[in-house]
């Protein structure tokens, strides 16, 4: 396998974003990019490395009565079957390419974004037309996140923050859950296409870097800043995104 230091890329980042609670989709995605591998193998390591590093996380809350389904089965429902079939939908490498950086650009400019903690006073009250429109922005995020190879959680949690949905720990568990099952779902969409040409060395020695990566991070709970992280990041995921326009476009 060439470009062995993508092993060691994977592992730090995984090892920070679980310290704190994150899963990385979208700078494990940023990274792939800038080396120009596969499309196809990109979208899949991406997710299945999502599936890996979030899993702990969604335990915890879950365990934790973080979760609330009511509000979190709307968003979910409509996402999973939207992510299979934007990860079913076929596209040339350019059009990928083309959609990967705009997302990046996109996204970089969300995780930039400061989104002050809400208190309960100010959340938003459930209705008739708040459940439409969580499926809505659900399924709309989820066909993007199966499209491009990402959880959606860099998207999802800013706007949920910004609606004022919840708490900022309810805004986590939900982003948790919503990355996880539709990175499972965007996975099943990605088998029904594998190509012979992807290097599944490669793909098993990524995962197995961001397990090793994600059990230490989550086991040392280190007293990281959370928006440094996240800024540092948007950083990185922009100059991927401008990277991959000026490479495709």
């Amino acid at each position: 396998m060439g470009h062995w230091e993508i092993i060691l890329f994977f592992l730090v980042i995984a090892f920070v974003y679980s310290s704190v609670g994150f899963g990385g989709g979208s700078s494990y995605l940023a990274v792939l990019a800038m080396y120009g591998l596969p499309y196809q193998e990109i979208r899949l390591i991406a997710l299945i490395c999502n599936v890996i590093v979030v899993t702990g996380g969604v335990y915890i809350y879950i365990k934790n009565k973080q979760t609330d389904w009511r509000k979190i089965l709307p968003i979910t429902l409509v996402s999973v079957p939207m992510a299979y079939l934007g990860a079913i939908l076929k596209i040339s490498q350019e059009t990928f390419f083309l959609i990967l950086g705009i997302t990046l650009i996109i996204a970089a400019i969300l995780l930039w974004i400061k989104t002050d903690a809400k208190n309960n006073a100010e959340i938003s009250q459930d209705s008739q037309a708040s459940v439409i429109r969580n499926g809505f922005l659900g399924g709309g995020i989820g066909f993007l996140s199966g499209l491009v190879g990402i959880g959606g959680g860099i998207f999802l949690s800013p706007l949920l923050n910004l609606l004022k949905w919840d708490t900022p720990r309810k805004i986590a568990a939900t982003s948790s859950f919503f990355i996880l099952v539709n990175s499972i779902s965007g996975i099943f969409g990605q088998l029904t296409k594998l190509s012979v040409d992807m290097d599944f060395f490669r793909i098993l020695s990524l995962c197995l870097a961001v397990f090793i990566g994600g059990q230490i991070g989550s086991r040392m709970s280190l007293k990281w800043n959370p928006l440094v992280i996240k800024r540092v990041t948007a950083v990185l995921v922009l100059v991927a995104g401008i990277n991959v326009l000026i490479k495709y476009w």
